[in-house]
């Protein structure tokens, strides 16, 4: 199965394990499940970062290597992807969820979520709540 990851889920595979939900951990830990990150998690960890806050500092390019080098897949985006944001249905602002959910739906990708705001979305989902 393939799943593109939200981006706290990948913060939490990458970083705090121990935060992911079972199933979820069972999930990405399974080899016959093709994983994906969208740059646009790489954007939003940047910009988080960028703020300093203490308690958020996480380098972006780090945890793309770590992505890269544990067999997740970079799915680019296209203007396709950009232009289906507009499709969605207005339930959540998040720009970078937005593009997260479009890619999922144009690409045909599971979103792999515990967000219960971006598991109203009419897209490939799956949904582990925390």
């Amino acid at each position: 199965m393939k799943l593109l990851l939200d981006t706290q889920m990948l913060l939490w595979a990458m970083i705090w394990p121990e935060l992911l939900p079972e199933k979820a951990a069972w999930l990405i830990n399974d080899p016959d499940n093709i994983l994906y990150f969208s740059p646009a998690s790489l954007w939003e960890v940047s910009i988080k970062n960028a703020r300093n806050k203490p308690a958020f500092q996480v380098d972006a390019r780090m945890l793309r290597n770590r992505l890269l080098d544990c067999g997740y897949e970079e799915l680019i985006i296209t203007g396709l992807h950009t232009v289906a944001t507009g499709d969605l249905p207005q339930l959540h602002k998040d720009p970078f969820d937005r593009l997260l959910l479009a890619q999922s739906k144009i690409d045909d990708i599971k979103m792999l979520t515990c967000d219960d705001k971006i598991a109203e979305y009419p897209v490939p989902m799956l949904f582990i709540p925390r």
